[in-house]
């Protein structure tokens, strides 16, 4: 019996096969409580009021929810595909893309963002907390968060089977339960004051939290009894739910006259919004725990025989007491300048691996030679993502501002980062792989 249960469960190293035990609702569990999060209560503030237009109507805004997370979404459940057919992690899956050695430049970008993340979810977790029992000590909900995180990773498929079962039950009903209690105590905001000029940017904000998910979204995929499966549970189970975090944003920061600051506000006025509000803080944990666990994941792919459970209390150890003694909010605009690297990137993989691959295999193997075409396309789609959103990094963003300005460039206000940079990217991959030829002629 023990070795059954060990089969059910992730292996220790990269050299033994993956099992495929999760079925559709067990991901799709697991996508479903990704998709709600803490930030997107505030974080639906860069949809609303998206920088340098002017704010967008509710409908707008609403609009532009939809739109983006749809997008984000598709994105994520393609990126899923190939890892529930090859049974290999996400990084891993860039050996193919680019080589084994040029996959290595990405897997150490990765898991810098992923252990940036993780530590910024454990403070988002403390201050749920904070705001939940009107303050105490930070250091104490970090630490338990910390603990708690680093406890799930160490069985990862037996904790998306636990948010299956019992936790994504417990959000839907608070979320209803949120819904119901905002729109019969308060009425709707004016539903068309504002603007339909940023848009596109509104949907971007949206998008780029969906497909902040790519480059792990093969590490649980990899899992899946089915293609379909993977496909069909990360693209339906994170949109319905980032849809719905975002849109409960928006009503409430309505409510608060779009202070950030404020967005649980309103949740925790309603009665029994304590109850309920502490689900949502409870659940915060998996957003961690997937950072957590890819981060092990992604440095298996440097050394494949290291042990993830190893790396795990490891990697659990350094989010918590950078979470202890780093102020994050530093390190925002960096985290997301790494994450734009990806978006690119799942334009290159998208086409290498759907289109151009059926000519050849895809080889996973430690000696997968360098691929450079595969490499140029990346940085071209990274390339155009900067140009038209460089961020606000302090010399890196006036860096790309000149590069525009010496190209007499002017970003049009309906022009998405992400979707011209996937666009770019994958046009690239395209053009550099028909001129490849195909090995073995």
């Amino acid at each position: 019996m023990a070795l059954d249960v060990d089969r059910a469960e992730v292996p220790h190293t990269l050299d033994e096969p993956a099992p495929k035990t999760l079925r559709v609702l067990d991901q799709g569990a697991f996508w479903g409580n990704l998709g709600v999060s803490l930030l997107g209560f505030s974080g639906a503030l860069a949809v609303l009021a998206p920088s340098g237009v002017p704010q967008l109507s509710f409908t707008a805004a609403v609009t532009a929810c939809v739109v983006g997370t749809v997008i984000g979404s598709i994105m994520v459940g393609i990126s899923a595909i190939p890892g529930a057919r090859t049974g290999a992690p996400a990084m891993m899956l860039l050996r193919g893309l680019f080589g084994t050695r040029l996959s290595y430049l990405p897997t150490v970008l990765n898991a810098l963002q992923l252990v940036g993340w993780g530590t910024f979810e454990l403070l988002v977790i403390a201050q749920g907390a904070e705001a939940l029992f009107g303050g105490g000590p930070r250091w104490l909900y970090v630490v338990l968060a910390g603990a708690l995180t680093t406890a799930l990773t160490l069985r990862p498929l037996g904790a998306l089977r636990l948010l299956r079962r019992y936790v994504s039950i417990a959000v839907a009903i608070a979320m209803v339960y949120f819904f119901v209690q905002l729109l019969v105590s308060h009425p709707l905001p004016d539903m068309n004051a504002g603007s339909w000029q940023g848009f596109w940017p509104g949907a971007d904000a949206a998008l780029a939290v969906a497909v902040s998910w790519i480059p792990v979204a093969s590490d649980y995929s990899r899992h899946s009894k089915s293609a379909t499966g993977a496909f069909t549970a990360a693209t339906v189970g994170y949109s319905v739910t980032q849809i719905a975090c975002y849109l409960l944003g928006l009503l409430g920061l309505a409510l608060v006259a779009g202070d950030a600051d404020k967005a649980f506000d309103p949740l925790l006025a309603v009665p029994l919004g304590v109850i309920f509000f502490g689900i949502l803080v409870l659940r915060e944990v998996d957003q961690s725990f997937a950072n957590t666990y890819s981060t092990a994941v992604s440095i298996q792919n440097l050394r494949p025989s290291a042990d993830r459970r190893v790396l795990c209390l490891v990697i659990g150890a350094v989010i918590t007491l950078f979470a202890l003694t780093l102020d994050i909010a530093q390190f925002s605009n960096f985290l997301l300048l790494i994450g734009s690297v990806f978006v690119p990137m799942f334009g290159v993989l998208a086409v290498d691996y759907f289109v151009h691959a059926r000519r050849r295999d895809w080889d996973l193997s430690a000696q997968a030679p360098s691929r450079w075409g595969m490499l140029l396309a990346w940085l071209l789609g990274f390339s155009a993502f900067q140009l038209i959103n460089p961020g606000e990094l302090g010399w890196w963003s006036q860096l790309w501002t000149g590069v525009r300005d010496a190209l007499g460039f002017t970003v049009p206000t309906w022009m998405s980062a992400a979707l011209t940079s996937f666009v770019v990217a994958a046009l690239a991959a395209a053009i550099i792989g028909a001129f490849r030829r195909p090995e073995g002629s």
